[in-house]
């Protein structure tokens, strides 16, 4: 049985979409266009796909069991093109995590990883979609837990020592060096809901930060600012951001444990993108100068241990 690509690719979108009209103006062509090559695989497989209701899509047990492979045969079509067309566009590039400055890392390897173009996602479900969907090449962020949907594949990159920050009127502000563990009964500050910034939950947790507060995330500068009109309050920034200039704000290292975050690249598996051996090889050289990997766990503390998935040449 020969699968048409097309087809394939058009259940793909409709079943990530789970609507006609988006995945059809994903894939720019008509909802009746989309909705023939459906139906021409359904025959073709003799069984039915997809169902729609009045809420949208519905995939049957047999659309569930479908999805994976399929997604994997567009992703190694896709590879097979890329593998033989030579092409000149830059590697598209998604970051999240913004209060931290991703882009600050990235501009360290930029210049050795050919063409790039970059854009700003949400948060890490975003940019998973996004790259699923084939919008966007590769990404830059924090992956953490629960695993990542299947197709796609992470290497870690960098681990950065985080600093607390805090208001110079903080009881604790003079203090050289700070455990996390001195933090307890303070305010930990941070820029939304902690479930859903991960890395914060996890601090809290792990040291036992029983008060918090949210703030509105307009900004590392409005953020800062508003964390320094209380004395008590205090938040974590990695150690190599660049502080913006908010009066009466000091920071102070964390250590015995210090707290790591984890920076990882993240791709579609099969994709065939030459650029995309560049970026992770530059990563991996700048890494390797920088000491950016070091981890010590009688010394330092991430919220899960590092892993990283090979390179994406040897997927």
């Amino acid at each position: 049985m020969d699968l048409d690509v097309a087809q394939v690719r058009a259940f793909v979108r409709t079943a990530e979409e789970l609507h006609f009209g988006r995945a059809a103006g994903q894939l720019a062509i008509s909802q009746q266009a989309l909705s023939k090559r459906i139906a021409r695989l359904e025959s073709l497989l003799g069984t039915e796909l997809s169902q729609r209701g009045g809420n949208g899509v519905r995939l049957t047990e047999a659309g569930q069991r479908f999805l994976l492979p399929a997604r994997q045969a567009v992703a190694a079509a896709d590879a097979a093109v890329a593998a033989v067309v030579v092409t000149d566009d830059p590697l598209r590039v998604d970051v999240w995590g913004h209060l931290y400055a991703p882009m600050r890392t990235l501009a360290q390897v930029a210049g050795r990883a050919g063409k790039l173009t970059l854009g700003h996602g949400r948060d890490l479900p975003s940019v998973t979609t996004a790259l699923l969907r084939g919008d966007i090449d590769a990404a830059f962020g924090r992956v953490h837990h629960p695993p990542l949907p299947a197709g796609l594949a992470h290497r870690l990159v960098r681990l950065e020592p985080v600093d607390a920050v805090l208001s110079e009127d903080h009881p604790l502000a003079a203090e050289p060096a700070l455990r996390p563990d001195q933090l307890r009964g303070n305010m930990l500050w941070a820029p939304g809901p902690l479930n859903r910034l991960d890395f914060l939950h996890r601090f809290a947790d792990r040291f036992a930060i029983q008060n918090t507060a949210t703030s509105v995330n307009l900004g590392l500068a409005h953020f800062l600012a508003e964390m320094t009109e209380e004395p008590r309050r205090f938040s974590l920034v990695p150690a190599d951001v660049p502080l913006p200039k908010v009066p009466g704000l000091c920071s102070v290292p964390l250590v015995d444990p210090t707290p790591l975050y984890a920076w990882s690249l993240l791709w579609r598996t099969g994709n065939g993108h030459p650029g995309l051996n560049s970026l992770t090889a530059a990563c991996a050289g700048e890494a390797g100068r920088r000491r950016w990997l070091e981890y010590d766990p009688a010394r330092d503390w991430l919220p899960e241990p590092p892993t990283s998935d090979p390179g994406p040449g040897s997927e």
